[in-house]
């Protein structure tokens, strides 16, 4: 796949997350086979761009290339703004969110709320098109609502504007997160356009990930929730898109190394006060339902010593035990 003058290694892509796709975790998913990453979604406020969690999530200098971010808004002027200061930032692609459903979003005309205006909509793509030098992308649903899926109208409509690539999350916005993702529509839209589309929702698995690939013909996935705690799962997905083989998971002690390289990084990232707190939820992911596993020991601790040795305990105790046997793969694991 080819975005811009990027040519990205391989067909996974992990999706942005607001509270998730943080610097730590987009170079652990870098590291483990993510051909390429986006950042937390920013407003297009940028007046609102120097709070203490804006300036986390902007682009720091070491990120790996090529930088790419999502903005979400309503307004076409406000977006452009958005899209130059990113690129100031040393964004090499920059990502228009149509796709977000929650609430607070859709209630400001923005996120996914924008696929109801077509005439909105290219009005915001022409604006950051025409701001930037750099490769613009969109993610969408496939529409409004079952009714109004008008995903393949939206896909023509970005191609004609400038739209380098396209996401599209196989549900509308009324479905929220509910029922089961459809891959029909994301297929229709890959038969509409020439640009690369990527099909996002419900992909778990790497078969599921070749299924996907299969039906809708896209040029990648985009895996969401499925990397929380997870980040295995791109280098097994890969693995098995080349191979047509399981990758076998990995073992406790390499589970042990990156859960540990993990939290260290949300350190260093968050200072100690705020990287104990979000390091619950990123531990919780790995570990809540394994024998042994102590969240609620976890999650009051005070310092990362105290989070740190609950984490030891666990795999030298609990389901994890296996890693004081020792591992050959033991690699420095999220650097920054």
């Amino acid at each position: 796949m080819r975005i811009g003058p990027y040519q990205i290694d391989n067909p996974v892509v992990l999706a942005p997350m607001a509270g998730v796709t943080d610097q730590p975790f987009r170079h652990l998913c870098r590291q483990l086979g993510a051909g390429l990453v986006v950042a937390e979604m920013l407003t297009a406020n940028t007046a609102l761009w120097n709070t203490p969690k804006s300036l986390r999530r902007r682009l720091h200098g070491d990120e790996p290339e090529p930088r790419m971010v999502q903005i979400a808004g309503g307004d076409a002027a406000m977006l452009a703004d958005a899209a130059r200061m990113a690129v100031a930032d040393g964004a090499q692609i920059v990502d228009i969110n149509m796709g977000c459903p929650a609430k607070k979003v859709c209630n400001k005309a923005a996120g996914s709320a924008l696929l109801r205006d077509e005439a909105l909509v290219a009005d915001i793509l022409r604006a950051v098109v025409a701001a930037v030098d750099v490769p613009v992308t969109l993610k969408i649903r496939t529409g409004w609502s079952p009714e109004a899926r008008n995903g393949v109208a939206i896909a023509r409509l970005a191609e004609d504007c400038g739209i380098a690539a396209l996401a599209v999350h196989g549900r509308t916005r009324a479905d929220r997160f509910n029922g089961a993702a459809e891959y029909d529509t994301i297929a229709a839209i890959r038969q509409a356009v020439r640009i690369p589309v990527i099909a996002n929702g419900d992909i778990t698995t790497p078969q599921q990930a070749r299924a996907v690939l299969a039906h809708t013909g896209a040029d990648a996935v985009m895996i969401g929730r499925a990397a929380q705690g997870n980040p295995w799962i791109f280098r097994e997905i890969n693995h098995f898109l080349a191979t047509g083989e399981e990758m076998p998971p990995p073992d406790a002690a390499e589970q042990h190394a990156v859960l540990q390289a993990h939290l260290d990084a949300l350190y260093r990232h968050y200072g100690e006060f705020m990287g104990v707190r979000i390091a619950r939820k990123h531990a919780g992911w790995y570990l809540d339902g394994r024998a042994g596993w102590d969240r609620a020991a976890f999650n009051a601790a005070a310092d990362p010593a105290g989070q740190r040795a609950l984490v030891t305990r666990f795999f030298a105790v609990g389901d994890g035990r296996s890693a004081a046997a020792g591992n050959s793969n033991t690699m420095e694991y999220v650097a920054a």
